[in-house]
């Protein structure tokens, strides 16, 4: 299986730790936030994996040619400019199989989800993605969502299929197509699966959101659909606190055996 981790930010919440190095390189329990990325998806049986970078692209080129992970093919992508989460994903299109769903996951999100799980859940939605056609009802994206505090809420309708974005920061509210039934606000986890179809559609020439990508695809009919992890761990590695934090939360045993089985 395919995956991508999205590794090109500045990573300027992680200042000054940033001014040298790469927020992939930024250690989290002794090792960088991208050697516990790699290893979480090589865990759930991702063999082949593609790393955009920008900010110091050449130390994460030189992570990858010395990582000594059992199992794992890795490349980088380089981006001489940042193409945002969306363009990235798009740059990289010519890596994925146009037969097999793909999962792309944020080097900055630390999680104990079940990616096999979140993988077979696309997979039965899709009926189509083992023959290289995309199923007319099935979810092009899969959704990785989870009932935490945030500002910012994806919504969806009744049947868990995406049809908004909610700011309580701002205050807007973008509905992009009729939602049935009561509607569930869901803070996005950073990991979706992603169906090779919706490559295609990615048309927007520069740097895009995903975010903004996965909404279109909802205001044209299309089916992104949720992913329940609300019993996962889940945290945000974004600044030296949260890092701290998430330390905490996962604990010395997880991180020793994280890195025992890879």
């Amino acid at each position: 299986m395919k995956a991508m981790i999205l590794a090109a930010g500045l990573g300027t919440r992680l200042q000054p730790l940033t001014d040298a190095r790469p927020k992939a390189l930024v250690e989290v329990a002794g090792r960088p936030m991208l050697y516990w990325v790699i290893a979480r998806l090589a865990r759930h049986g991702f063999t082949d994996i593609i790393i955009n970078a920008h900010h110091f692209a050449e130390q994460i080129e030189a992570f990858t040619a010395a990582y000594g992970g059992p199992g794992v093919s890795l490349t980088v992508s380089v981006e001489e400019e940042i193409l945002d989460t969306g363009g990235g994903v798009r740059k990289a299109g010519w890596f994925f199989d146009r037969e097999e769903p793909f999962l792309v996951h944020n080097v900055d999100v630390l999680t104990d989800l079940d990616l096999s799980e979140m993988m077979t859940a696309h997979r039965a939605s899709d009926d189509g993605s083992a023959s290289g056609t995309h199923s007319a009802s099935g979810a092009l994206a899969t959704l990785a969502v989870k009932g935490r505090k945030s500002s910012r809420h994806l919504l969806f309708d009744k049947v868990g299929r995406l049809g908004g974005w909610r700011s309580d920061i701002t205050g807007e509210t973008r509905t992009v197509r009729p939602m049935e039934g009561p509607v569930t606000a869901l803070p996005f986890l950073g990991v979706y699966v992603m169906s090779p179809a919706a490559l295609s559609k990615m048309t927007e020439p520069g740097p895009f959101s995903i975010i903004d990508f996965f909404l279109d695809l909802a205001r044209t009919g299309e089916t992104v659909q949720a992913f329940r992890a609300d019993e996962a761990r889940w945290a945000d590695l974004g600044s030296v606190n949260r890092i701290a934090a998430a330390e905490r939360l996962f604990g010395t045993d997880w991180f020793a055996d994280s890195v025992e089985k890879t």
